[in-house]
């Protein structure tokens, strides 16, 4: 009787056993499917994210970098408006440069101009200043287009500042067709010019001289008394007064007094 207990017993506790390592092996199992369902579910949530996140940041990037493009390229149309009115500008002031230039010379003297007009008063009242002679010579030239003949009646004068002189310039037309002229003219010493002022002139005037016709030109001036008191004229006892005739034609520019 007790030989089957014994058996029986130790059939149910073999079983038992079975159970207990079923029951591990099962929960084992269980532990891993769930972690391996997690990590899945873990990796399926966060993969999408991420790369929304990436193809959000790319188009971020892209619209960035279009706005610059759009920024340098309305910076450039800017720059480019700049340049063109500066270069428009440039060229009318090319245009422009010579008879301004002109006028600006005419009115201080520079390079060698003699001041064009005179103040009525101050020639009036001008005293000389006896002690102080300057010899001014007469010079006469023409373009290598201009058929005049050209020249000074008078090779020299003598006077002071402070003075009024008048001198004459002869031209003829040689030719048998009528020819215009026009004349610019300089002094020289070059410093001496704001100095040179000229009450009548036939510079910068349209000359029209018929087939061998001959005329007398008068230009009437004084130095200004000033002239004396210039440290740099200290040593100046000569003044050149010269004239250049070329013939008018249309389009042509006569070149700057004081650097023909």
């Amino acid at each position: 009787m007790l030989l089957p207990f014994l058996l029986r017993g130790c059939t149910a506790k073999h079983y038992v056993q079975q159970a207990l390592s079923s029951t591990r092996l099962c929960v084992n199992y269980c532990n891993i499917r769930g972690l391996a369902t997690s990590s899945g579910q873990l990796f399926l949530r966060r993969t999408p994210q991420r790369f929304l996140n990436q193809s959000r940041g790319a188009k971020t990037h892209k619209r960035k970098h279009q706005n610059q493009e759009d920024d340098w390229k309305k910076r450039n149309k800017t720059v480019l408006t700049y340049i063109a009115a500066a270069g428009v500008g440039m060229i009318g002031l090319s245009y422009a440069a010579v008879p301004l230039y002109r006028l600006y010379c005419q009115a201080s003297g520079l390079g060698g101009t003699a001041v064009a007009g005179h103040n009525t008063d101050q020639v009036e009242t001008m005293k000389p200043i006896r002690d102080r002679i300057i010899k001014v010579t007469f010079n006469a030239d023409t373009h290598a287009s201009m058929q005049w003949n050209f020249r000074p009646q008078q090779s020299e004068i003598y006077l002071v500042p402070g003075e009024t002189a008048l001198a004459f310039y002869k031209a003829r037309n040689p030719t048998d067709k009528p020819v215009i002229g026009i004349s610019t003219y300089n002094v020289v010493p070059f410093e001496a010019g704001q100095y040179f002022n000229k009450i009548q002139c036939f510079c910068f005037e349209e000359q029209r001289l018929n087939p061998h016709e001959e005329v007398d030109m008068p230009v009437f001036f004084y130095i200004d008394p000033e002239f004396d008191d210039d440290p740099r004229m200290a040593r100046v006892d000569t003044i050149t007064l010269s004239y250049t005739f070329f013939e008018a034609k249309e389009g042509q520019r006569l070149p700057v007094p004081g650097y023909s």
